[in-house]
């Protein structure tokens, strides 16, 4: 297994690139920048392209919708000639909260527009000239005075990894993508999603071997006498990601866990979040649920669940870790990739 990390730029991001620059020196692979509703992804991705100098460096990820797709295209071919080719594009479709409340973007038909952005970026990329005919994307715009043009860059290879979580989005990945980007995964209910990441894998004639299964979860490392603890003050967080994420309508995580064993729990957290009982809604939360879909424990613990990843399918391990400080942040993340580079030598 790879080793990777996502990092947000909207804290301070004198500590943030320290990070970064510290966890290329223990050995980490991939780093992915996150944009969710605070700063883009692209501006620090090229400041961190010229500090850097192996680790591969992702969008993770550019909102579907927030940018053309011939505007994603120039990005991420800008952000692979200045990075030297170390750059992975990561498309998710977020959710109408954030694309629709934030951008005023219609959020409607995901499925398509992605299919359409994807095959326009990739277009774009190997240097042709860009004339496209979809139900969501006509370029050139017809009637006007455009005609099919071509990026003025040369050609660039740029991996496309897709955040996807619903089954046919799921699908869409296995089709069309060189990477998913994965979260709310348990081992144990992997079916949920490698069903259909099979089944559009099949579609196109490839295996998972022609994906790069990249899962993430918070890793902390901890003595057996915090562990309660530490697994009660992460439940608050669970139960927002299946009461508070989305809309009222349209809650992504909340249908992952259902799929995964936890429907009941997870539809009545929902219930209780909506109803404004947050206190209700996480008491409800077991500790099961943190540890499923987290690298929580000890070391030994971790040490014996990312090997479970490891026999699930899993190639790269996005690890989220836990601290107060940096010190606290880069001692979770180097002894996650200790574990794992063991595991991957034994």
């Amino acid at each position: 297994m790879r080793t990777a990390t996502t990092i947000e730029a909207s804290g301070d991001w004198r500590e943030t690139a320290e990070f970064v620059l510290e966890a290329e020196k223990s050995g980490l692979d991939i780093c992915w920048v996150a944009e969710a509703w605070g700063a883009d992804a692209a501006t620090p991705l090229g400041w961190l392209a010229a500090r850097t100098e192996r680790i591969l460096l992702g969008s993770g990820v550019i909102q579907l919708g927030t940018r053309s797709p011939v505007t994603i295209a120039q990005t991420a071919m800008t952000l692979a000639r200045l990075s030297g080719g170390r750059f992975l594009l990561g498309l998710g479709a977020s959710g109408p909260q954030v694309v629709e409340g934030l951008h005023g973007i219609p959020f409607a038909h995901p499925l398509t527009r992605m299919r359409e952005t994807v095959e326009i970026v990739r277009a774009a990329a190997t240097g042709e000239k860009i004339a496209y005919s979809g139900k969501h994307f006509t370029i050139p715009l017809p009637g006007g005075e455009g005609r099919p043009m071509r990026l003025s860059m040369e050609p660039v290879a740029v991996p496309v990894y897709l955040a996807t979580l619903s089954p046919r989005m799921l699908e869409l990945t296995g089709e069309i993508a060189d990477g998913w980007l994965g979260t709310s995964f348990v081992p144990e209910g992997s079916a949920a999603y490698f069903d259909h990441l099979d089944a559009g894998l099949a579609r196109s004639g490839r295996t998972r071997a022609d994906l790069d299964v990249c899962q993430g979860a918070e890793i902390h490392i901890v003595d057996e006498d915090r562990l309660t603890a530490v697994v009660d003050s992460r439940k608050k967080e669970l139960a927002f990601s299946l009461g508070g994420m989305g809309s009222g309508a349209t809650n992504f995580y909340n249908a992952a866990y259902s799929r995964q064993g936890w429907a009941d729990v997870a539809a009545a957290v929902r219930q209780r979040w909506q109803a404004g009982d947050r206190t209700g809604a996480t008491a409800l939360i077991t500790d099961d649920m943190v540890l499923a879909t987290t690298l929580i424990g000890t070391e030994a613990m971790i040490r014996d669940r990312l090997g479970v990843w490891q026999a699930t399918g899993i190639d790269t391990v996005r690890l989220y870790p836990a601290g107060d400080t940096l010190a606290e942040r880069l001692d979770n993340l180097g002894r996650g990739i200790d574990l794992v580079h063991a595991l991957r030598d034994r």
